[in-house]
């Protein structure tokens, strides 16, 4: 197939992309919906609660623009699916104001776009580098968002400690439970605060606190924090001073990520060292296949001979480096 027939065909995909990602885009459901909303009773301020009224008025107005059927039926679709509630919950956990199908639809720009990426415009039409681009285009998105979950949680648990200081501190000064909660959606920094925003908002709605707190966890993966609610919710049920309890948990949790923090320094050095004999051999091939095509053409070009020696090669790659990290992964 000649190159102009090529680009046609290439522009033509872009734009039926472009088509499906339009509508796409449009799609919220009525779960959305919901969220949205409450994620913006979230930031205003409990003082001004009587600006809910106005945030009602503009959720009626968002529904006045409904989704296609075919759009709605799509979202609701892929929702429904077994990987489609898991993207769900590791977008929630990401704090990506992303429906499911928006998901999607980056997966399938990313196939396109590495394709179109490495075929034209990197590798000079090298069909088997611009499958390989695809691949790394489809996996491109679900990098971003486990990238962006792992900084949140990370975030979190470094502010856990002085969140549950200064949750005992609200406790000792006779605050609630409820109430400490909205002292720390108040004074404390993001994700923090707008993770017990949520949780005190829907406690109000109407929520059971436990589940509240369930929810929590589920959309922070922490074992931290799922020692801080089995405490809070043990104390619900059989009672105790849960200003001690919590404050003991912040001294161990202190030790721990001090912990945590020595192992890094200590396994840095084996981390390193996964990173550089599993990338170097691909950078080292890439650079050879840009200075010098003739050379390791014959290693792409080749299906009998050169294709199962690069899936050999990748394959021992990704065993090795999978080794290497279990090794410097010690749980604590």
């Amino acid at each position: 197939m000649e190159t102009p027939q090529l680009l046609v065909i290439g522009v033509a995909l872009l734009v039926a992309i472009g088509v499906i990602v339009w509508g796409v885009i449009n799609v919220r459901t009525e779960k959305d919906l919901i969220e949205e909303r409450l994620e913006r009773i979230e930031k205003a301020d409990m003082a001004q609660m009587n600006s809910l009224l106005d945030i009602q008025v503009e959720d009626e107005k968002s529904k006045e623009k409904k989704p296609s059927a075919l759009a709605l039926r799509l979202d609701n679709t892929l929702s429904e699916r077994g990987f489609g509630k898991k993207w769900r919950q590791q977008l929630a956990r990401a704090d990506l104001k992303l429906t499911v199908s928006e998901y999607a639809a980056l997966h399938v720009i990313g196939i396109f776009g590495g394709f179109a990426a490495g075929y034209f415009v990197l590798f000079g039409q090298q069909l088997v580098m611009g499958v390989v681009s695809a691949f790394i285009g489809f996996f491109a998105p679900r990098i971003f968002v486990s990238r962006k979950t792992s900084q949140r949680l990370v975030n979190f648990e470094q502010q856990l400690p002085d969140t549950l200081g200064l949750w005992v501190n609200a406790l000792r000064s006779g605050y609630s439970v409820l109430q400490s909660m909205e002292a720390i959606a108040r004074d404390a920094p993001e994700p923090t605060a707008t993770e017990f925003h949520r949780v005190v908002q829907e406690v109000q709605l109407g929520i059971d606190m436990e589940d509240a707190l369930e929810h929590l966890l589920n959309r922070l993966d922490s074992e931290d924090l799922d020692l801080v609610i089995t405490a809070v919710n043990i104390q619900r049920e059989v009672g105790g001073n849960l200003a001690e309890i919590l404050d003991v948990i912040s001294h161990t949790i202190r030790e721990r990520i001090k912990l945590k923090g020595e192992i890094m320094v200590l396994t840095a050095q084996g981390r390193i060292t996964g990173y550089l004999i599993s990338f170097l051999p691909i950078i080292l091939a890439l650079f050879l296949y840009t200075i010098n095509p003739t050379y390791m053409g014959n290693l792409f070009e080749n299906q009998q001979c050169g294709w199962p020696l690069l899936g050999c090669g990748l394959a021992l790659i990704g065993i090795g480096f999978a080794v290497v990290q279990k090794i410097v992964d010690i749980e604590i």
